[in-house]
């Protein structure tokens, strides 16, 4: 079981540090130099734990002898333990840093970050940001910055029970000894799917994790197991800024928002968990990898979202403890400013989490389907867009006049039974005085019908803005139908209202809400056309419209899927805030994250219309992340010597380019009417195509990358020396590696200027020799060639490929193509080519001169 500590006085130190706050704000001045104060995020020279250990464990590792580049780094659960000394004194020397530049000034350090970056956050005036960015031992001040939060059938979907649990041994020990470091809102440790007694065989915590789990009321001792191995909660930041709602957000790991519940349920849930929604049985959950663990950092709250300062924390905290996975749900506000996106305090931690060995995985954003909408960025983060799988839930309305209209909802249907409807504003009271007749016809106050007129019938209510504002629910007009007795209740789409995507919504009575403002005209036309009226007063005296529910319980398995969500964030990924355009691939690759269930938290309030249930159903690039979080479990289950990048590769080449049809996968390309506006997805829709879930613990050959490489990037960016070395402790020096040549498992030019050749190198991980054929398909306007074209390959070992690629044509339209790796043991290794300016040689221009 987790090690617990009883935080006697986390509540009492939020006491304190809210009054440090307000006292701070409320004297002359903080810092006594003017100015308004915020939260700063510095980053000294000195490196940090981090680098500190891993740099001194590979001098002694090649000093024993060449290690193979796949090899991950032996990182033991007790880092932290064997390096307090180092950390402690680095903790120590911001706090004599903060004495020395602001003597006597009033500040407010809200974390030392040791571990991954080294240095603090400070609640400090711009004045005394001034005066610490002046110092020679100060890399860096940013200002902080907010983030945002970016399943029953997918396990099925994704062919884990016969395909890659089956090469784990089952789903009894899928994933089992991996632990998965969730940043996010949070957890319920009640939730079923987090027990650690479902399973005949208990699992031990693995060694190489040393996390803590904090108590407090709402997060009592024994909420940490097994299973939920850690748990902690950052949130400085937040308070300082005075939004810190403490009843509402929770001064502890447990979720008030849901959010993180489902995501944590999503990769590593339980396996077999019921999922019973108001009333309704909808089959059993199962997170991708149901024996791996978990650990909660929570620095997201429902109220405000996060902060970079109390993410940073989060993270520098979850490597320390030795997780193998961070999964982060979440994405900046807005696209960072410097000169590259990469250098943002969070990529930055996230690059040394790399060189720890973790596997990082992030959300792509749901700002999609605008050409570079992504939001994130770096080539060590796997970026994860969101895409439909197979399964839906439809349910449909038949009128009296035998039209058929098709809605959605959660809902039973009337059993063939026509029921006379009757619309929400000719159901008044008598006595009703004067009412807005757009809240009227949304049903939210039961008190204003006539229960008579109501009673047995359906009930018409009109879904309009409101309900995506908040401002109404579904929830409360069911609650309506319920008082007044109705047979059910029938939601058609406001005129006004654009066509977009509903979520279908739990009811415990017979309920249909109809998406389409075309398909409600035709709903309001019948039912005007019904209605029987008196000649001289237009009152009316006769409801004759009917109309029959069938039920939206049952799943629907025909779908064409999967298909790239309209909201998924899209590439090309953005180099700087010009839009210059990185030689790097966004996203990665599509997972399952449209209408995924998954759990829920007790007291989670993210959609109204799922609280006070345990499972919710949700969409988004959040949902996308976990399921590759818990796929990466599977991977380095089977493969424990794989780094990062291996386990990245591994995921990217065997990423399938069809449907369940064998068509292309689809793109929406519209956030209005989405299934009207579609087509062929590209790399910068889909990245190298949609999970592969079994073929990804089978990938024959990887691509491996090292943090090294990675700062060779960055380093040849244009002035990015200071900057690397201010965040990496590193010299440029003279060598560095353009975006194109990283050796990653696609390639992507932003700029193709005549012609250009780049390298990739793969290793063989199978046991045995194999031997590969090349085939390709060039993008629009360049003419491609690989060198060999054929190569057999020996077990463990490396093989490099020379790409020609040349532009014959002046374009700046994007153009895609794909490089084939055939072998004879029937790997197939898949690799995108994105070309986007392609500057062809002028003869004329040449001719003249």
């Amino acid at each position: 079981m987790g090690r617990s500590f009883f935080l006697r006085f986390l509540l009492l130190g939020f006491f304190n540090l809210g009054l440090i706050v307000k006292t701070l704000a409320q004297g002359s001045s903080l810092g006594g130099g003017g100015g308004d104060t915020a939260v700063y995020i510095v980053t000294l020279k000195q490196p940090s734990t981090a680098h500190y250990y891993f740099d001194e464990f590979r001098e002694r590792n090649s000093a024993n002898g060449p290690s193979p580049r796949l090899i991950k780094l032996d990182k033991p659960g007790n880092v932290s333990r064997l390096d307090v000394g180092y950390s402690t004194s680095i903790s120590q020397l911001h706090d004599s840093l903060l004495r020395r530049v602001l003597k006597g000034e009033k500040y407010l350090k809200l974390y030392s970050y040791h571990y991954l970056i080294n240095g603090f956050a400070v609640l400090v005036t711009t004045q005394q940001a001034g005066k610490l960015s002046r110092r020679r031992e100060v890399a860096n001040v940013v200002l902080d910055f907010s983030v945002r939060t970016a399943t029953t059938h997918t396990p099925q979907f994704l062919g884990l029970p016969q395909g890659a649990w089956v090469q784990d041994g089952g789903c009894d020990s899928a994933g089992e000894g991996i632990v998965i470091g969730f940043i996010d809102t949070g957890i319920d440790p009640t939730h079923t799917s987090f027990a650690d007694n479902l399973a005949e065989t208990a699992y031990p915590v693995p060694q190489h994790y040393s996390g803590i789990c904090e108590v407090t009321r709402d997060f009592p001792s024994g909420s940490c197991n097994r299973k939920l191995v850690g748990a902690r909660h950052f949130a400085a930041s937040a308070i300082t800024r005075g939004i810190f709602n403490i009843s509402q957000d929770f001064a502890s790991p447990f979720d008030g928002d849901g959010h993180g519940t489902h995501t944590a349920s999503v990769a590593s849930g339980n396996h077999g968990v019921p999922v019973i929604v108001a009333g309704h049985h909808f089959g059993n959950a199962s997170g991708m990898a149901p024996r791996s663990h978990i650990a909660i950092y929570k620095a997201l709250y429902k109220s405000f979202g996060g902060f970079a300062a109390d993410v940073v924390a989060a993270i520098d905290q979850a490597a320390q403890d030795g997780v193998d996975i961070i999964s982060l749900s979440i994405t900046p506000n807005r696209r960072p400013p410097g000169i590259a996106t990469f250098f943002n305090p969070i990529d930055m931690a996230l690059l040394t989490a790399t060189k720890a060995g973790i596997f990082v995985v992030q959300a792509a954003g749901n700002t999609g389907p605008s050409p570079r909408s992504i939001s994130s960025f770096s080539p060590w983060i796997f970026t994860v867009g969101a895409a439909a799988h197979d399964r839906v839930y439809t349910n449909s309305l038949t009128l009296g006049n035998n039209v058929t209209i098709s809605g959605v909802g959660l809902a039973p249907g009337t059993k063939g039974m026509l029921c006379t409807m009757i619309s929400a504003t000719h159901a008044l009271n008598n006595d009703t005085g004067p009412v807005d007749d757009l809240y009227v016809g949304e049903c939210q106050d039961s008190s204003i019908f006539n229960q008579d007129l109501v009673e047995g019938n359906l009930l018409m209510c009109g879904y309009s803005v409101r309900f995506i504002l908040g401002v109404s629910t579904i929830k409360q007009a069911l609650q309506t139908a319920e008082n007044l007795s109705a047979a059910g209740v029938v939601f058609y789409m406001d005129p006004f209202t654009i066509g977009f995507q509903l979520n279908p919504t739990p009811m415990e009575i017979p309920g249909i809400i109809i998406p389409s403002s075309d398909d409600s005209k035709i709903l309001l036309q019948y039912y005007n056309s019904t209605l029987e009226r008196e000649v001289n007063t237009g009152k009316i005296i006769k409801f004759g419209a009917v109309a029959c529910i069938s039920g939206g319980l049952k799943a629907n398995y025909s779908n064409p899927a999967p298909r790239v969500m309209y909201y998924s964030a899209r590439g090309p990924d953005p180099e700087d805030n010009s839009l210059d355009d990185a030689d790097i691939m966004k996203p990665n690759l599509v997972a399952p994250g449209n209408f995924i269930w998954a759990a829920w938290s007790s007291l989670g309030t993210d959609s109204v219309e799922f609280q006070g249930e345990d499972f919710a159903m949700m969409s988004g690039t959040s949902m996308a992340a976990p399921h590759i979080a818990g796929l990466a479990a599977l991977i380095k289950q089977k493969f424990p010597s794989f780094g990062p990048a291996a386990i990245g590769s591994a995921l990217s080449t065997t990423a399938s380019l069809h449907d369940m049809n064998g068509g292309p996968i689809i793109a929406q390309r519209s956030y209005a009417n989405a299934d009207a506006n579609q087509s062929p997805a590209t790399p910068f829709d889909m990245g190298s195509g949609f999970v592969n879930a079994t073929a990804a613990l089978d990938p024959g050959l990887v691509f491996d990358s090292s943090y090294d490489d990675y700062v060779s990037f960055l380093c040849a960016i244009n002035g990015s020396a200071a900057v690397v070395l201010n965040y990496t402790g590193q010299n440029c020096g003279i060598s560095s590696t353009n975006g194109a040549d990283l050796n990653i498992p696609s390639i992507t030019l932003a700029k193709l200027n005549q012609t250009r050749v780049v390298q990739r190198t793969v290793t063989n991980i199978v046991a045995a020799d194999e031997a590969y054929s090349v085939g390709w398909s060039a993008p629009y306007g360049v003419t491609l060639r690989v060198v060999p074209g054929h190569f057999l390959i020996n077990a463990g070992q490396k093989q490099v490929l020379n790409v020609t690629l040349n532009s014959t044509i002046n374009s700046t339209a994007p153009s895609f193509g794909r490089i084939g790796l055939f072998g004879s043991q029937g790997h197939v290794v898949n690799i995108p080519v994105s070309v986007i300016v392609k500057i062809s040689y002028n003869i004329t221009a040449s001719n003249q001169e």
